[in-house]
């Protein structure tokens, strides 16, 4: 037997020691790489009762209605800056309101809730109306500023400058009722698309509410 022959076996044990601890040290990248990954390809949704879902069903109804009173007075209406105002209402509102009806099916949750209008507003300190199960329908709607029938129908019913001026008052109250939702979800959400929406709805309407008072004033509108 060669006197070399012992002094190789313990280099050979060390050699695949050595390559057993780098491969198993590279599952462990591999595997934590993984799952780092998994977790940032599969971020959690809104949930049933978040505040992005309540503002998502909420601000598509509240829109719903917007573009429906924006299309009537689009329709008569012979003041040109109302006209234009009218149609950028009505476009970009029916926009943000498929864009929330698309978020609800991404998050698989229902388009609607057996929840009280604006329940999901009621953490918002600042922005919060109260108890809504203590509230009616019709009040809850009142209180995101939405237009009743007799209104709609007043607004249907009017020509020329009147319905100018219904038109201008409804939209003013409506908008008004929106601003504190869109503020509320910035608040009290997490998802950055949805709080990016509601931005820019504070930043677009304030100055639609601008533009709508300026107008009133200038029909000589009574409040």
């Amino acid at each position: 037997m060669s006197e070399d022959a012992p002094v190789a076996r313990p280099a050979v044990r060390w050699v695949v020691v050595a390559l057993v601890a780098v491969a198993v040290i590279a599952v462990a990248f591999a595997v934590g790489r993984f799952t780092a990954f998994g977790a940032t390809a599969a971020p959690a949704h809104p949930g049933e009762n978040s505040a992005e879902a309540g503002f998502a069903r909420d601000m598509q109804v509240h829109h719903t209605q917007a573009v429906l009173m924006a299309m009537e007075i689009y329709r008569k209406t012979d003041d040109d800056e109302l006209r234009t105002l009218s149609y950028d209402i009505a476009t970009a509102q029916s926009g943000q309101r498929g864009e929330m009806y698309g978020w609800l099916v991404q998050w698989g949750l229902p388009q609607s809730s057996s929840q009280p209008l604006m329940t999901w507003m009621e953490k918002s300190g600042e922005h919060s109306h109260g108890d809504t199960a203590a509230l009616t329908q019709e009040q809850l709607l009142a209180e995101m500023g939405m237009a009743t029938d007799a209104q709609l129908d007043e607004l249907r019913s009017a020509q020329g400058q009147p319905a100018d001026c219904v038109f201008l008052r409804l939209m003013i109250r409506h908008h008004e009722g929106a601003i504190p939702m869109a503020q509320a979800v910035i608040e009290l959400g997490s998802d950055a698309r949805v709080k990016e929406v509601a931005g820019a709805i504070v930043t677009g309407q304030s100055a639609e509410l601008d533009a709508m008072r300026d107008i009133q004033s200038r029909l000589s509108c009574s409040a």
